[in-house]
């Protein structure tokens, strides 16, 4: 059985169910009503998302010999983990969604330069270069993982 696509395809449904969420919640701005639960689920979807990059697609696919490619991803991802610690704190301290939608499409953007990078050069790799192993662990992740509590980026504070 092939398995091209199978693993990009599950890692791109993720961003762009996270896009959603992060949309949903910035859309009530036009429409007056915001949606909470919308955006605090994409947060921890995004911190989840970047848990299994970072654990399971990175290190196989550096050892590939997509070195370079990948701390550019890490980077990114650090400075994705500290704008969600800043809406976060903004959201559990009381702002008015109002005041979080800015930050918000700041993080939509930022998304969007980081999968527009993500997807055709790193995704294609899970689907291709992985060895079994580590695509089944992947797979598996994708299905039913969850992060670590407390687990951090190791980028976010750099």
């Amino acid at each position: 059985m092939s398995t091209a696509g199978i693993l990009s395809d599950a890692l791109e449904r993720e961003h762009r169910e996270i896009d959603g969420g992060i949309e949903a919640f910035t859309a009530g701005a036009t429409t007056g009503t915001y949606d909470d639960a919308a955006l605090l689920r994409a947060l921890a979807a995004l911190r989840r998302h970047i848990y299994l990059e970072e654990v399971f697609l990175f290190p196989p696919l550096r050892e590939a010999g997509l070195m370079m490619p990948i701390m550019v991803m890490e980077r990114e991802h650090g400075e994705l983990w500290q704008l969600m610690d800043t809406v976060q704190a903004a959201h559990d301290g009381g702002a008015a969604p109002a005041e979080l939608v800015s930050t918000c499409q700041e993080l939509l953007s930022l998304l969007d330069r980081h999968n527009s990078k993500e997807e055709p050069i790193i995704y294609p790799q899970a689907d291709t270069a992985l060895e079994e192993q580590a695509h089944a662990q992947l797979q598996e992740f994708i299905a039913s993982g969850t992060m670590p509590e407390g687990w951090v980026c190791h980028r976010a504070a750099s």
